[in-house]
């Protein structure tokens, strides 16, 4: 290096394993050409280093992100510091393993005989010095580099080979020199890896780092290779239950909504594995009351001898559970006296003792079955009595669905207590999840053993602060559509989109709002005369068994006209297949009619859309207004009949959405799929529905949708309940068509904004939107102003599952920065959702970043190890990134736990290629 040149250095750092690419040069002399004439010599070939050069950029990135990670490093939280530490060691000792190719590459290269070979490296030194994209502080990341080339070069004795050999020199004594100006805030950074000898000024190295975060963010970093920082747990983590009051712990005295779960009669080999992984995912703990002789044997010594299956119990504990004792033989404790009576119960207590030193001092007696010897026992051994007051009798009952709806009922008879199970059977396998999920949806909570009492760790997927509000279903007893689509007219114009329509909202009624089909009234074309509609309505309704707290939603496409009075007022009609325009008066459905079979109706909440244009209908009130906290309370008690119409009095309705759609109806399915979710609590009322829909649909064509509620309405607001979508995506996963995406994207630009709508925070969850206003045209052409409702409280697992949900429909949309970041915002909420973690790997994996999408894949099968459609991801992402064998192994488990699933033809094709 010469005086002019300014270089930075410093021992490489970073992070990923890759096999360093190989080197396209010459390792031997090009034998000369056959000889013509006189003997003339080859010219020599080049030297590709563009692999060796993509190598130094590797080093330099890994290195940026290990300076980025720990930047600031006072600031960060524990957690976060601590999962910093993790991903910068790996990115240390990777970019050591990356050095350590590189360098016997260099070797390899100065040691053959190609003549081209030292103006290689004085090219890849041309790179450290002069390179306009790096800052002085980044050519530290090559010190390491530069003293293995300098030395190789030295046993080089040609000239060229001296000076290279003095250029290096000059690069590193300029290196040294700068290295002391920056040895203190480096230090900061690399001093946990090994020590550095190197100063920089703290204006400078403040300014550089500045320059990394907008290239870098620790987020992004920790992300990239698998990690995602939850939401820390609030200091306050615990609320005390109350103690039974005679020593013996029934339930009954637990807070409301508290549930403990406990199982029986293991470990058992298999079987309390599978269930500690089903709790894992709800983040449920659990008390397992474990049989003495399953876990060993206390010898005449004393000692305890453990058995294999003691393990089991090992990570029981380990995954945060609670051990107790359940006797020895599990005999029935109260027929037994003296010394046979007391080896049940201590020596199971020091088996358990030798498998956690912290065991609890928790017993049940088999079969509940105890007498006062028995409990004067426990008091002497200072262990105490649990039983319970819901038994799942999953030791009797074979059928899963039964033993899951026993204990619910149970459960919403009790409010409260402890779940008997017994984890040694399949059935309770099974039936768990349903359960589980049931619990969640209704906001109870799972306690566990603190060593006192029994608590609730709040700010835990699954736990929702006792006396919050809570998130409940909108608590319709059943669901009934009349769904109407006509295109082929006899005397009005012939359409192309409304039995295209009609079909399309029928399936989503079914398919995501779980209407039954049966209850779907469906007329196309020729069967929707004006007295098959009204059929519909007065005899088909009337005689299916409709209750008050029914729900009924009704579809129409089709035409629509509007008439003068002779009041000078004007009134809509809708158009059934057999009305001639000549006789709108007696052939066609007024307004009117639908008023009144809107007050007739005896469900308690009725909406109607229509994809018709025409005017005049009266309006009593407009939509819901924000409402109260207890919204789906207080929805629940007042009737409502609202109507959502395409447009007004001389509008065309515009068919030129994507899939054959009108523009109305594709912007409605987008909105049920839950677009229309404007304050993102999982529930779209009618007037979100019409907030989202009004102004999107208004905004790309010449229509103006209106909304309002009809005579009979007491203000009650539709709802519709968004269902949890638990899509893996893979290869098989579908996307929009571009003209889908392209329509989206103008409604999207559409959206009503959130009023208020707060930011995330590094240490809360994105808060729920603000209630939307928008101003949209009422059911007389005026204009109204509606406001959303006030979003519905949710715990930390359903607003995960939301942030999840809305990933996916970004996904759909190919906006994969924004699925990425949904996705991200699901983990951090809930870390173990295995779901989340499988799709934002498959995000990364769109983008060709196929070590990060490898990564995430590697966590979703830690947190569900039998979730085969990983093992197929993983097995795409790895070979995409050259490791061929790890692909191969992850298809073949693949294949193992999907023989005959949808990927295994392709997963078999890519284990046959190797």
């Amino acid at each position: 290096m010469t005086k002019n040149r300014t270089l930075l250095i410093v021992a490489a750092v970073a992070t990923t394993t890759i096999a360093a690419a190989g080197i396209a040069y010459i390792l031997k002399p090009v034998a000369p050409p056959p000889v013509v004439a006189a003997p003339i010599a080859a010219a020599p070939q080049a030297i590709d280093t563009s692999a060796l050069l993509a190598g130094f950029k590797d080093v330099l990135a890994a290195y940026r992100k290990i300076i980025v990670l720990f930047a600031d490093e006072k600031t960060l939280a524990a957690n976060e510091r601590a999962l910093a530490n993790q991903v910068g060691q790996g990115l240390f000792h990777e970019n050591r393993q990356r050095v350590v190719e590189l360098e016997a590459q260099l070797e390899t290269l100065v040691s053959s005989t190609n003549p081209q070979r030292l103006e290689a490296i004085a090219g890849l030194l041309d790179y450290v010095e002069s390179s306009t994209d790096l800052f002085d502080a980044d050519r530290l990341a090559f010190r390491e580099l530069l003293r293995s080339v300098q030395g190789a070069v030295a046993r080089d004795s040609s000239l060229p080979a001296i000076k290279l050999h003095k250029r290096l020199g000059e690069d590193l004594d300029a290196l040294a020199e700068i290295e002391r100006n920056y040895e203190k805030e480096i230090r900061l950074v690399f001093g946990r890896f090994e020590t550095r000898a190197i100063d920089l000024k703290r204006e400078r190295w403040q300014d550089y780092v500045a320059s990394l975060k907008k290239l870098y963010t620790r987020e992004q970093i920790l992300k990239d290779y698998g990690v995602v920082v939850p939401y820390p747990v609030p200091k306050e983590v615990a609320r005390k239950s109350k103690s039974e009051d005679e020593g013996e712990i029934f339930g009954h005295s637990l807070p409301a909504k508290t549930i403990v779960l406990t199982f029986d009669d293991g470990p058992h080999g298999v079987y309390s594995a599978e269930i500690a992984a089903i709790l894992k995912q709800y983040s449920a703990p659990a008390i397992f009351f474990q049989v003495g002789s399953n876990l060993g044997a206390v010898g005449a010594d004393g000692k305890s001898k453990l058995a294999p299956k003691a393990n089991v119990s090992r990570k029981l504990v380990e995954g945060g559970h609670t051990l107790a004792n359940h006797s020895m033989t599990h005999a029935q404790l109260s027929k037994r006296t003296g010394d046979a009576l007391k080896t049940e119960i201590v020596g199971t207590d020091e088996l358990l003792k030798a498998v956690d030193a912290n065991r609890s001092p928790l017993f049940r007696f088999p079969y509940g079955a105890r007498n006062e010897e028995g409990l004067a026992v426990l008091d002497a051994a200072q262990l105490r009595s649990v039983m319970w007051n819901i038994d799942s009798l999953d030791w009797a009952d074979p059928v899963p669905s039964s033993i899951a709806d026993r204990v619910l009922r149970t459960v919403e008879k009790e409010g409260r207590g402890i779940v008997l199970f017994h984890d040694i059977h399949e059935r309770t396998v099974k039936a768990l999840p349903a359960i589980l999920d049931r619990l969640v949806a209704d906001g109870y909570q799972f306690a566990s053993w603190d060593g006192k009492g029994f608590t609730v760790a709040k700010g835990t997927a699954g736990a929702v602060p006792v006396g919050a509000p809570l998130a409940t279903s909108p608590g319709y007893s059943d669901s009934w559509a009349i769904v109407i689509g006509i295109d082929d007219y006899a005397k009005w114009p012939k359409l192309q989109y409304a039995a295209r329509d009609a079909q399309a909202i029928r399936e989503a009624l079914i398919q995501k709002f779980n209407f039954v089909p049966e209850h779907i009234v469906s007329l196309s074309n020729k069967e929707a005369t004006r007295t098959g509609i009204l059929a519909a309505f007065h005899d088909k309704l009337a005689h299916s068994g409709m209750k008050k707290n029914d729900r009924l939603f009704v579809f129409f496409a089709g035409h629509g006209a509007t008439r003068k009075l002779s009041s000078g007022r004007d009134l809509g009609y809708i158009i059934p297949v057999d009305s001639d325009p000549n006789q709108i008066a007696t052939d066609a459905i007024p307004m009117t009619e639908l008023q009144n079979i809107a007050e007739s109706l005896t469900a308690k909440h009725a909406l109607f859309v229509m994809d018709a244009c025409y005017s005049g209908l009266g309006l009593t009130r407009g939509g819901a207004g924000g409402g109260s906290s207890n919204f789906l309370r207080d929805n629940a008690k007042r009737l409502g009949r609202q109507m959502l119409t395409a447009g007004g009095a001389d509008q065309l309705v515009a068919d030129g959405g994507p899939n054959g759609h009108s523009v109305f109806t594709w912007t409605l399915l987008q909105g049920l799929a839950g677009k229309g979710d404007l304050n993102g609590d999982g529930i779209i009322t009618a007037t979100e529905l019409a907030a989202y829909v009004a102004p999107a649909v208004s905004a790309v064509s010449r229509q103006t949708p209106a909304f309002g509620s009809l005579p009979g309405s007491e203000g009650g607001d539709f709802v519709f309940e968004l269902a949890a979508n638990d899509e893996f995506l893979s290869g098989t996963s579908s996307q929009l068509s571009g003209d889908a995406i392209a329509m989206n994207n103008k409604l999207d630009a559409a959206r009503p904004a959130p009023a208020t709508a707060a930011p995330a925070t590094g240490d809360k969850p994105m808060p729920a939107p603000a209630p939307a206003s928008v101003v949209v045209k009422d059911l007389q052409g005026g204009e109204q102003k509606i406001v959303t409702p006030v979003a519905v409280p949710s715990s930390v697992r359903q607003l995960a599952q939301r942030a999840n949900d809305r990933g996916l429909q970004l996904y759909k949309e190919k906006q994969y920065a924004l699925a990425e970041a949904q996705f991200t915002e699901a983990l951090k909420l809930r870390p173990d959702f295995a779901l989340a973690a499988n799709n934002l790997g498959f995000v990364y994996y769109k983008q060709d970043k196929f070590a990060e999408a490898a990564r995430w894949f590697e966590n979703t099968i830690k947190i569900d190890p039998s979730r085969a459609v990983a093992y197929l991801n993983l097995g795409d992402a790895y070979a995409k990134a050259g490791q061929t064998d790890k692909a191969k192994k992850a298809f073949s488990t693949y294949l193992e736990l999907a023989p005959n699933g949808v990927g295994a033809a392709y997963a078999r094709q890519q284990v046959d290629k190797g």
